[in-house]
């Protein structure tokens, strides 16, 4: 390249420091070096709305002021400065037209790394240079020394030792990477080469750009960048995910994996800042993506490290009534909404959700519950199991807890009294059904109450329960029983069977109240055999009895026996682990024959 007599330069070469490199290479030699006024202006008002473009964009003006000291070429300001309408509408193009302008008018050539500026400037006959994203040399950034392979996040700070956190999930360290102290001038030079690095390389991009802040994704780092006046000092904070796994490292039960993969619409993916929540959600995402379905992230930035068939909406560049309308309008398979923060991002999860899509949602927590009441007030009680039906708690990079959430009208529990019925949200231990909490309205406030069993049941009530199921036994194969004081139960019975139990006007439940002494309270217990568990068992016909023989830790539980599926009775296994049944009775009978027809013959606990 000759030397150029004159060379105007945009914004776009400023900010990103490329004709200062340039020069200082001899890449290209100049005469005269015109500045446009409107580049000024345009840096000046961003550096007082604080972005960090503002401020990098006068350092790269002062650093060729100090060039120009040197006698390599000639620097002038030229131009008008511009009006207040037309720094407003920079991004509409009004600063690239005065720019333009001025290199027409001066027969300077117009240097600019922006595609549309080089387009519109070669049709109105102006010599350019465009800088492509691929002129800039991809060397080593100086954030990435500062990373090893076990770096999940490093922490400078001005005037501050740098430090980092290494490790995984549940055993991070806090360590100091050197013991010499971040300067402002090293880490504006970081800063300078991290905003520079974001507008050309394909992978990066400025997420969000405020007052003080700057969040930007640079490949794999997400990086937050604060200056003053929003932070005291200059601060870098970068992290990026240290492995990538698949569902399958999660070791999750299959009855979980068929609810993630089939049921579970409604997901809340929480946890505690660094303990795997992103890793969690980017391995559901691989999953689903590898069944052939149409996958989108909402993100705010976009940090998910995914594939190409995935894409990735930045709520910060949209409403959420254009995400909403998006995704309605694209009907993805599954959606994950990354990092929700604020009420309006709960009640765009909540509108999707009713909207019929599935979502899994990332947010916040410090214990499973949390992540629900974090919709307490944002959503409408009976609304919120329609919103939500799981929640997977993820502690120290592993599936820790999973509850599932259900409405249903009952007396809560604690109280006593029938008219104190109302719809209460059950929330239950996915892989025990165990009834952890219940939200229901308490006058004007939605409470959220923790179900805790601490004292063992009396020996009195446990002859009650046993009592109770024999007797609701015979009017179904499945059924569990929970005494609630002196004179009240509640009976979970399979759905199918509420209404023969109950019986027309109450007949049913009433005599069986009154031939046991106590009020009963009929729910239903969800699909048959849910709680149950199959276990295996040996069998002996020696003397007058028929014995199956079970496994030690289930003496004094009641176990139910199948024939093909079929009921044929419940027995309590006695204190040898055994259960004995005389093999005159009609039922060893049965159980014989069933051996010897080769039916299956099975016992659940």
């Amino acid at each position: 390249m000759g030397k150029i007599e004159k060379l105007v330069p945009d914004t776009s070469v400023i900010i990103e420091g490329i004709v200062s490199r340039k020069l200082e290479k001899k890449e290209i030699q100049v005469d005269e070096l015109i500045i446009h006024e409107a580049v000024l202006a345009e840096l000046e008002h961003q550096a007082n709305k604080g972005k960090a473009v503002g401020y990098l964009g006068l350092e790269e003006l002062t650093k060729l002021k100090e060039l120009s000291k040197k006698g390599l070429f000639e620097i002038k300001f030229s131009g008008s400065r511009p009006r207040y309408a037309e720094i407003r509408h920079a991004s509409l193009g009004e600063i690239d037209a005065l720019i333009r302008d001025l290199a027409w008018n001066e027969s300077a050539t117009l240097i600019t790394a922006d595609r549309v500026q080089s387009k519109v400037g070669l049709a109105k006959g102006i010599k350019i240079i465009f800088i492509q994203q691929e002129d800039i040399t991809k060397k080593k950034l100086l954030l990435e020394d500062f990373f090893d392979e076990t770096t999940m996040s490093v922490h400078l700070k001005e005037n501050v030792f740098p430090y980092a956190k290494k490790g995984q999930p549940g055993d991070i360290k806090f360590v100091k990477l050197r013991n010499k102290e971040i300067s402002h001038d090293e880490i504006k030079k970081i800063s300078k080469e991290i905003i520079e690095n974001a507008k050309l390389r394909k992978d990066s991009f400025i997420e969000i750009e405020r007052e003080g802040s700057t969040i930007i994704q640079l490949g794999k780092f997400r990086t937050v960048i604060t200056q003053p006046p929003f932070s005291k000092s200059w601060e870098i904070t970068a992290v990026r995910p240290v492995k990538r796994l698949s569902l399958d490292d999660y070791k999750l039960s299959e009855k979980l994996l068929d609810r993630v993969s089939k049921q579970a619409e409604g997901i809340l993916i929480a946890g505690s800042p660094g303990m795997g929540k992103s890793t969690f959600s980017q391995a559901l995402i691989d999953f689903y993506a590898s069944q052939e379905k149409i996958v989108k992230t909402i993100e705010a930035p976009r940090d998910l490290d995914v594939g190409e068939n995935v894409t990735q909406y930045a709520i910060s560049h949209a409403d959420p009534q254009e995400i909403h309308d998006i995704l309605l309008l694209t009907r993805p398979d599954y959606t994950l909404f990354d990092e929700m923060r604020n009420t309006k991002d709960f009640k765009l999860f909540e509108d999707l959700r009713l909207a019929g899509i599935g979502l899994a949602g990332v947010v916040h927590a410090t214990n499973p519950i949390d992540a629900i009441q974090r919709f307490l007030g944002r959503a409408e009680l009976g609304v919120i199991p329609q919103v939500v039906d799981t929640v997977i708690f993820i502690k120290f990079g592993k599936v820790d807890k999973v509850l599932v959430l259900k409405m249903i009208v009952k007396v809560p529990s604690g109280m006593q009294e029938a008219d104190l019925a109302r719809p209460v949200v059950e929330v239950r231990d996915f892989e025990t059904q165990k009834l952890e909490y219940e939200i229901y309205s308490y006058g004007e406030e939605t409470v959220v109450i923790p179900i805790t069993k601490e004292e063992k049941s009396t020996p009195t009530e446990k002859l009650a329960s046993k009592e109770i199921e024999r007797e609701i036994r015979k009017y179904c194969n499945d059924c569990s029983v929970e005494i609630k004081g002196s004179n009240k139960a509640v009976v979970r019975v399979p759905k199918r069977d509420i209404a023969r139990i109950i019986g027309k006007a109450g007949e049913m439940i009433n005599k069986i109240e009154a031939k046991l002494g106590i009020s009963i309270d009929v729910e239903e217990i969800g699909k048959a055999g849910e709680e149950k568990t199959e276990v295996k068992y040996n069998i002996n016909e020696k003397n007058a009895f028929l014995t199956f023989y079970v496994d030690n830790k289930y003496i004094g539980k009641m176990a139910d026996i199948y024939i093909d599926d079929d009921y044929l009775l419940s027995a309590t296994i006695g204190k040898n682990a055994d259960i004995k049944i005389h093999k005159k009775s009609q039922i060893a009978k049965s159980l014989l024959d069933g051996f010897k027809n080769r039916k299956i013959i099975k016992i659940q606990i």
